[in-house]
């Protein structure tokens, strides 16, 4: 069994994004039992966010009041909380003032019973000296009020850098069969050589993978993936190929397209060289939770046919669009 800061987690994590950060709010009995269904499959690694949500309705709030209704599965959870952005202008911020708020604001928020063991801030603050950030950080750290220190969305040179300057427990970054872009520019390489874990957010592709979309049309219907650059008219034609094929091997492998994505990723954990690996899945209900943290064993076999697949059907486009390809350490 994996383990972050000593504690034993699961080889599939659960992501807190969309029961905050959603159009219409999403009652605490169904934000619950979706939470509980996550620890009960062994889901214990949660990861969430200061700006999933307004800023008396985020993450680190849903937590504290979860933890007040069902205080002994408080010891049950590693959490891994993102922070230092500027909301208003939504644009990273890790100069010591906005870091210390951030934590300090997030503690609040969370009360007295949880834990906050890692601390990332959510991307990387150009303006301020990587080492600045990363120092005050660690002044978190060294009293007790963190567990460890993330980095999110970073290049291989950053992670050099970071490792240099304090000890780095985890890596947040997008992985996923849509986005391999880490076994490729060093990513994956600089974690296991610094035995840092990487956290792969997005594994089921922004639910490109989960079946869902097969066509233009859906693509349309759905009206949430302009920015995207992969799922652009020319790129998407193309790519619809890979998705194509993934969904044949996951009908032929008895499992649904999302589990053979989030165990395809599981599977790549000390695979070939790389570190460890854990998913992070997010989902808002019970039967979405279960279906994303189901163990599907996939053998050697079946991931050399995939790598055959992904050769065959390289993804065309950019990784990241819009306005957060601005803040992209690449």
């Amino acid at each position: 069994m994996p383990e972050l800061l000593g504690r034993p987690i699961g080889e599939v994590g659960y992501g807190l994004m969309g029961l905050t950060w959603r159009m219409r709010p999403m009652s605490d009995e169904d934000a619950f039992a979706a939470m509980r269904a996550a620890l009960e499959l062994g889901c214990n690694c949660w990861n969430g966010g200061q700006f999933y949500g307004s800023p008396d309705a985020n993450s680190l709030h849903l937590l504290s009041r979860y933890y007040a209704k069902y205080p002994e599965d408080a010891g049950k959870v590693v959490v891994n909380i993102k922070g230092a952005i500027d909301v208003k202008r939504f644009q990273p911020d890790g100069s010591p003032e906005a870091v210390r708020r951030s934590e300090n604001d997030c503690l609040k928020a969370l009360g007295d019973i949880g834990r906050i063991d890692i601390f990332e801030c959510a991307r990387v603050d150009t303006k301020t000296p990587l080492e600045t950030t990363l120092k005050t950080l660690e002044e978190f750290v060294t009293v007790g009020k963190i567990g460890g220190i993330a980095l999110s969305e970073v290049s291989a040179a950053t992670i050099r850098r970071a490792a240099a300057i304090t000890k780095i427990a985890v890596v947040e970054v997008e992985v996923s069969l849509w986005a391999t872009d880490i076994f490729h520019n060093g990513v994956a390489a600089a974690c296991a050589e610094y035995d840092i874990q990487i956290h792969a957010y997005s594994p089921i592709g922004r639910g490109v993978l989960a079946g869902q979309i097969e066509s233009l049309k859906d693509l349309s219907e759905k009206g949430r993936y302009e920015s995207s650059p992969r799922l652009q008219p020319d790129n998407f034609n193309t790519n619809a190929k890979l998705i194509h094929a993934l969904q044949g091997f996951a009908k032929r492998k008895g499992c649904t397209p999302a589990q053979l994505a989030i165990n395809w990723l599981r599977c790549q954990s000390k695979r070939k060289g790389n570190p460890e690996i854990i998913p992070i899945p997010g989902a808002s209900s019970e039967k979405r939770v279960t279906e994303n943290g189901t163990i599907i064993e996939l053998t050697e076999d079946d991931l050399t046919e995939i790598d055959d697949l992904l050769a065959k059907f390289a993804i065309v486009g950019a990784r990241v669009g819009g306005p957060m390809a601005n803040y992209a350490d690449l």
